[in-house]
């Protein structure tokens, strides 16, 4: 016991506080089995600090060893294994023998650059997405502290408002940009106002479909929305949704102001149109202003021709039956002379 307690000591004192790839895998008692025949050729001498500030420049300070060891969450046992397969048959190559620093210095460089090649094979996390949710599939591993980094993000995300008119339809989504687990689980609930606490919302529907669909929205639809993604009973992620209806007099009433504030500008005129307004006046070319013009007039003509025809035909037909009278009487007399 008392051995175990001087090894620990001693091999805390010349390694680096921050931890390492090396020192999250490799057990105290092989390193200084490792460490135990370290020669400085220059001086001729065993020296097992030495040793370790070697293993503190290859593997504890080297970025490249770092970076490797950030692999998704669940393969930090494949790290292990990678490590432990560069280090430990050197660890029975070397232990109680004597060999130069040089040999070290080859040995344990290319163990490092083994591991730096197969550590960066291995998957990496997806990465946090902000600004909210429990990211589990999102967590690093860090080999400085030995275990994996959370997306430390709030469960409940910011409220996103949405404004609709009456009568038409919306649509909100339970969507998120990180992976879920699978079999995930979405509960919609609803309240009257705008809110973020738990108890004022009503549960509205169960199950797995991420769309809330209203096909005619109405005023009393008016409120917050909340999505809640939960996984094995584990609440991953609340999205809210403030949805504000606006009735059909109000909006009536609202261009209906427009217009009557437009027709109170100076001349009773109204702004000319912006050049990003969509709507543009359309002016027909000369020839064919000329041409409707022309038939125009024509069909006008016509018409009047066909009046004063008619009128004619009507006069005739409807001529004094008494003077028609008078004539034939005078005809009959002239006759008789």
């Amino acid at each position: 016991m008392f051995v175990l307690i001087v090894k620990l000591l001693f091999f805390s004192s010349i390694i680096s506080t921050a931890l390492n790839c090396y020192q999250c895998f490799i057990d105290v008692d092989d390193s200084l089995r490792m460490c135990w025949g370290h020669m400085l050729t220059q001086y001729n001498v065993r020296n097992v600090d030495s040793c370790f500030k070697t293993l503190d420049r290859i593997f504890n300070n080297e970025p490249r060893v770092i970076d490797a060891g950030k692999v998704g969450r669940g393969y930090d046992v494949m790290l292990n294994n990678i490590l432990m397969a560069e280090i430990m048959p050197i660890v029975e190559e070397f232990d109680e023998q004597t060999n130069n620093d040089t040999v070290y210095e080859f040995r344990l460089q290319a163990a490092a650059n083994n591991f730096i090649e197969a550590a960066s094979r291995l998957p990496r996390a997806s990465g946090c997405f902000p600004p909210c949710g429990f990211q589990a599939q999102g967590a690093l591993y860090n080999c400085v502290t030995c275990q994996y980094d959370s997306c430390e993000f709030p469960l409940d995300c910011p409220v996103k408002e949405i404004t609709v008119q009456e009568n038409n339809r919306t649509q909100m989504w339970c969507k998120v940009p990180f992976p879920l687990p699978t079999g995930a689980e979405i509960i919609w609930r609803y309240a009257m106002e705008i809110t973020m606490l738990m108890d004022r919302f009503d549960e509205v529907t169960v199950g797995v479909d991420p769309l809330y669909f209203i096909s005619s929205a109405r005023p009393e639809h008016s409120g917050t929305y909340q999505c809640e993604i939960f996984s094995q009973e584990h609440s991953l992620v609340r999205i809210y949704y403030y949805l504000t209806v606006v009735p059909l007099a109000q909006l009536g009433h609202a261009e209906l102001q427009d217009v009557f504030e437009q027709a109170l500008l100076p001349g009773g005129q109204f702004p000319p149109l912006s050049p990003k307004d969509p709507f543009t006046l359309w002016v027909p070319s000369p020839a064919l202003l000329t041409t409707c013009l022309t038939a125009m007039f024509l069909l006008v003509f016509l018409m009047l021709g066909v009046l004063y025809w008619l009128s004619n035909q009507i006069g005739t037909n409807h001529s004094d039956p008494a003077q028609e009278t008078k004539s034939t009487e005078k005809k009959k007399y002239l006759i008789h002379c």
